[in-house]
């Protein structure tokens, strides 16, 4: 902790390619609307080794700041206008890092109230951390976007990485056939979920969409890994009614393969409440469901098993970099 209650550590990015500084500042205070949390973890995502590196013009972030997107922690004070959250409990969201939103590197933040839920009481503070971001990705694509509904065929790709293998299982609990594409190795990694699984190293999109859906193709189909795998996505869906949802789907692509089909396409881009202040509650609601969803025992988050401080970004992100990281990488932050 700062040296006394005004104060607070943060870690802070003074400029791209840097080391972050850790440095103690003025502890923010709680507007109306607003939570003060004590935060005990701050989930990393790909997203913030790619703002510290300066590759991520859309995150809108403007240096020094201090990032971290995702935290899970303690209340300790609450806006005036703020009724359903009180002092001493255990949350968790994705409430800055990006845009002017001070970020979760940090001891406390002040974040929006409609940003946050009741931390899963199943879940540790890091397994709490950890999920925000890629819970919310998968649950705009599948269920705002696609509309899922039981018995369907969903199709995800990449159901190792972390929108993946969230999306496996809200899909499992909607009651959808799933099937995911993977590597080899990741087998062990995502076998249990019960997704049937597809090895994209051997099997051409033609051959998997004839073996598993009698060539007609998945109702659903979302891509969590972007580039040519979209491509591939609007060959595998179903004609007419089929929905294929990207979560990075920023390239040029040709819609030729998805017009034949008559189906149709949706953008998945989860920062933009945070960026625009429109659509905050709707994270909040979506948060909800994680906790009830983890708590019913259907949702478990992948957290790799090392252990950093917030002195330890660097290395953190530098794992990250690496793709050595078995889950989701949580800073320790109390």
């Amino acid at each position: 902790m700062g040296n006394n209650n005004k104060l607070m550590k943060a870690a802070i990015l003074e400029a791209h390619e840097s080391s972050f500084k850790v440095s103690e500042l003025e502890r923010p205070s709680v507007g109306d609307s607003q939570v003060l949390v004590r935060i005990k973890a701050s989930g990393t995502n790909p997203l913030d080794v790619k703002i510290s590196s300066g590759n991520a013009p859309h995150a809108k972030v403007k240096l020094p700041a201090i990032l971290g997107i995702d935290l899970a922690g303690i209340v300790e004070s609450v806006g005036h206008a703020v009724t359903n959250f009180k002092v001493g409990d255990e949350v968790f969201g994705m409430t800055g890092g990006i845009g002017n939103v001070p970020g979760s590197l940090a001891e406390y933040a002040v974040v929006d109230a409609d940003l946050i839920a009741r931390k899963p009481s199943n879940f540790t503070m890091k397994e709490a951390a950890a999920t925000p971001l890629i819970f919310i990705t998968a649950w705009e694509g599948l269920v705002d976007r696609a509309k899922i509904k039981p018995g369907q065929k969903v199709l995800i790709h990449g159901g190792a990485g972390g929108v993946g293998h969230m999306a496996v299982q809200i899909a499992m609990a909607f009651g959808a056939e799933v099937f995911t594409t993977i590597s080899a190795e990741q087998e062990e990694t995502i076998g249990h979920f019960g997704a049937t699984t597809i090895n994209y190293q051997t099997l051409a999109v033609e051959q998997y969409v004839e073996a598993l859906t009698g060539g007609e193709g998945f109702d659903i189909v979302y891509d969590t890994v972007g580039g040519a795998t979209l491509d591939n996505s609007f060959h595998a869906v179903k004609k007419y009614t089929g929905h294929v949802v990207s979560c990075l789907g920023w390239g040029t692509h040709k819609l030729a393969p998805l017009s034949f089909r008559a189906a149709t396409y949706s953008g998945v881009f989860t920062l933009l409440p945070l960026l625009t202040g429109i659509g905050r509650a709707h994270h909040g609601e979506i948060l909800r469901e994680a906790t009830k969803l983890a708590e019913e025992g259907k949702l478990k988050v992948l957290v790799d098993p090392r252990n950093f401080s917030l002195e330890e970004i660097e290395e953190a992100h530098g794992v990250l970099k690496s793709g050595k990281n078995l889950g989701k990488i949580v800073i320790d932050i109390d």
